[in-house]
């Protein structure tokens, strides 16, 4: 793996990485530790996960989104709004393979921080890193939502959303994935 340059020393902050599948765990691990990051925590379901932020001080979640028999979204949503969620706060970076257009906007809606399509690098895994540190965002709360802000900045309405924002269902496009870029755009990266 070869390591993106790197602006940010890495080695000091905590990381929690949750997936069911153990070789996809292992895989982010080692990514990590290319990019310096020293502790690192795993779990293979969300309960478990979620136990393990009531002692282990996070500074960023690699959630993957397909799990059983809670999934990633859900996962988030527990994290931001759960009574007795250790850091509603902290970032998350939503690991997936699902690219489709109302997918991205359902893990933004939930309260994701950083969107990483598979397969992932360690230069697109930096990538994220560096824009929760170089664009942190502030945390709003409706009575629909808890997390960042979902207008990053003010481009417009995203492709297929009409100009006022409804519900994601409205924005559907087909189901056809997204580029890594086109992701980007949406979430305002």
């Amino acid at each position: 793996m070869s390591e993106p340059t790197s602006r940010y020393a890495l080695d000091n902050i905590n990381v929690l990485v949750l997936d069911d599948n153990r070789h996809m765990r292992g895989l982010v691990q080692s990514i990590l530790h290319s990019l310096g990051v020293k502790n690192i925590r795993e779990a293979a379901d969300a309960a478990a996960a979620f136990k393990e932020l009531q002692h282990f001080l996070a500074d960023v979640l690699i959630v993957d989104w397909h799990m059983e028999p809670l999934d990633g979204l859900d996962f988030v949503r527990l994290v931001r709004t759960a009574k007795d969620s250790a850091n509603p706060y902290v970032p998350i970076i939503m690991l997936t393979g699902y690219t489709e257009y109302r997918r991205v906007v359902e893990a933004r809606d939930a309260g994701v921080n950083e969107f990483l399509a598979k397969p992932i690098s360690a230069r697109a895994l930096y990538q994220r890193f560096a824009s929760i540190i170089d664009n942190p965002r502030p945390f709003i709360r409706t009575k629909s939502y808890f997390g960042p802000d979902r207008r990053r900045q003010n481009m417009g309405a995203p492709r297929g959303v009409p100009e006022r924002r409804k519900d994601a269902e409205e924005g559907e496009a087909g189901g056809e994935g997204l580029s890594q870029s086109e992701v980007e755009s949406l979430l305002g990266g």
